[in-house]
């Protein structure tokens, strides 16, 4: 059990009513250049889904699946399900179909809300669990069960106006009471049967991330304007671009679109945010765009050797680039994955007002952190508020061993695994995070590995190389496959079955052309951020481990 005694608990739920009350008449959310919201606005709609929910039997607990882009709604159907009480399950709508037919069923969802694009590629048959298939931008029904769904949204309006019939204010608010061990919301950290892993979110969890929030970022408030790039079906965006926003009062804009490099600086121009949350990815992008040719120039090196003379270049870079993320951000907050050792020493000479954090889904997500102006080269920060880490080593300064963590933020567990769960915690109640670090005498982590090998996607998916092996060594001419982040892109390492390839009568290089061709049926297979971009050959097999495991980091590659 979690030791509560310095953890204050505050319902979350009733966070969002106080502050949707306090924010009535305030911009809350939009869709870049598309439509906005009020809290107000929100609040009605929430109000219209709570009451479907109701009439329809939806329970206190039940499970609500939600498949889509960012949005607007998307914000709206996750509030109306939690508020409501019953439990969020988002899933990325880049999965494939079978994936999400496996997830929705694994979680026992009652309800669907999904894009146009994912709907037509599922089949309610294969879900039998669902009750209602709800299109996401425009709560337009997709599939009803039984003709009462149908029903109750063809009359929503009269009820609601039954419901309310002079007009909906702030005080008709009165949104479910949470629990600190309630099950907030369920969170996969992947997207196969194979490697899928419902983590089980407590209402304490989002509210120790909440309450960290307020403590390293007093200066954010109902003014503020945010904008919104990372998928929210990720904890690591769900919490500080939108949930925590919401609670604070102020306003997301959601990226409807692919969030590339160009329209995310174009966003940043037009919002000007007051936070910035990211992937390492986005800044190396910025940097190599707009600040390595320059500096790599001769009579760059040159000037920059001159003592005052390089101190002014280097505010010079500064303000542009903080211009060119809007110019009206508190810092930028990278976290996810490592952040390359080059580029943020280069920021961090140049004072840009970066820090990096560390944290996992299973932690919603925080474990770390430091602010900008705390912050040491190469670390991710010191243990967050409420939380506590440890080094499982003999010399934590020294040699590096498994980073383990403990407080409210930790998860229930894994949704109905109980071997996942059992050894996700230490006999004395530490959760395993799988990564390997040090701790140094000033309390700060550094990160010397990500023993669980994920991979972060281009607009922050996290991507499992074992989840794209298992496709590829399904293949009949692969002995065995490795797949590596290579120059941000994926290359698959594969040692094929050349035995088989005599048999068939083919020499080496005809069967390796024969394994190329089938590229694209791999990714046909795979999500649209987890492609593979190239495929490279092994003359021999890997090493491995005495348990027969490939020693992956003998094959990673700098980014």
């Amino acid at each position: 059990m979690i030791d509560m005694e310095e953890f204050k608990f505050q319902s979350v739920n009733k966070l969002i009513e106080k502050s949707f009350r306090e924010n009535w008449d305030k911009q809350a959310l939009s869709n870049y250049q598309g439509a906005s919201l009020c809290y107000r606005d929100v609040a009605r709609r929430i109000e219209k889904l709570q009451i479907a929910f109701e009439k329809c039997f939806l329970h206190k607990g039940d499970k609500v699946a939600i498949c889509a882009r960012n949005q607007v709604n998307w914000a709206v159907s996750y509030l109306a399900t939690m508020t409501y009480g019953a439990v969020p399950v988002p899933i990325l709508h880049e999965f494939k179909p079978g994936n999400i037919h496996y997830l929705i069923n694994h979680s026992e969802a009652k309800v669907l809300f999904v894009d146009d694009v994912v709907w037509e590629g599922l089949n309610a048959d294969e879900m039998p669990g669902l009750y209602a298939v709800v299109q996401i931008n425009t709560f337009k029904l997709l599939y009803a069960k039984v003709p009462r769904i149908t029903q109750t949204r063809e009359h929503m309006n009269e009820y609601f106006g039954k419901r309310h019939p002079n007009s909906f204010e702030p005080e008709d608010l009165n949104y479910y009471k949470d629990s600190p061990n309630e099950l907030a919301l369920i969170n996969y950290t992947s997207g196969t049967s194979g490697f899928s892993k419902g983590v089980m979110i407590p209402y304490r969890a989002l509210c120790s991330n909440i309450q960290f929030a307020k403590h390293v970022l007093p200066e954010l408030d109902n003014k503020c304007k945010c904008v919104s790039m990372l998928p929210s079906a990720h904890m690591y965006g769900m919490m500080f671009e939108f949930l925590y926003q919401m609670i604070i009062g102020s306003h997301v804009h959601f990226l409807t679109r692919v969030p590339s490099p160009k329209i995310i600086m174009q966003a940043f121009q037009e919002v000007k945010p007051n936070i910035i949350i990211a992937v390492p990815l986005i800044i190396e992008k910025v940097y190599k765009s707009k600040i390595q040719k320059l500096i790599e120039k001769n009579s760059m090196k040159t000037l920059l050797k001159i003592p005052y003379i390089d101190k002014m270049i280097q505010k010079k870079i500064r303000e542009e680039l903080v211009n060119s993320f809007g110019g009206n951000f508190v810092e930028v907050i990278l976290g996810g994955a490592a952040f390359n050792k080059d580029i943020e020493k280069f920021f961090n000479e140049i004072k840009f007002p970066y820090t990096v954090g560390y944290g996992m889904t299973e932690c919603a997500p925080i474990i770390t952190y430091s602010h900008f102006d705390d912050k040491k080269l190469y670390s991710c920060g010191k243990a967050a508020l409420n939380m506590q880490i440890r080094i499982d080593s003999e010399d934590p300064e020294h040699i590096e061993g498994e980073i383990q963590c403990k407080g409210p933020n930790i998860p229930l567990g894994y949704y109905k695994n109980e071997e996942a769960t059992a050894s996700l915690f230490t006999e004395d109640g530490w959760m395993r995070t799988g990564d390997m670090g040090i701790i140094d005498k000033d309390g700060y982590l550094f990160i010397k590995g990500r023993s669980k090998c994920m991979i972060l996607g281009p607009s922050g998916q996290n991507i499992y190389p074992e989840e794209i092996e298992s496709v590829i060594n399904a293949l009949g001419c692969v002995v065995e496959s490795l797949v590596i982040e290579d120059n941000n892109g994926l290359t698959a390492l594969i040692y094929p079955d050349y035995h088989q390839g005599e048999l068939d009568g083919m020499t080496r290089k005809e069967f390796e052309k024969s394994i190329l061709g089938l590229l694209p049926e791999i990714n046909k297979e795979l999500p649209s951020y987890a492609q593979i971009r190239k495929i490279e050959f092994m003359p021999e097999d890997f090493e491995r481990t005495p348990k027969r495991s490939i020693k992956r980091y003998l094959y990673q590659r700098n980014k």
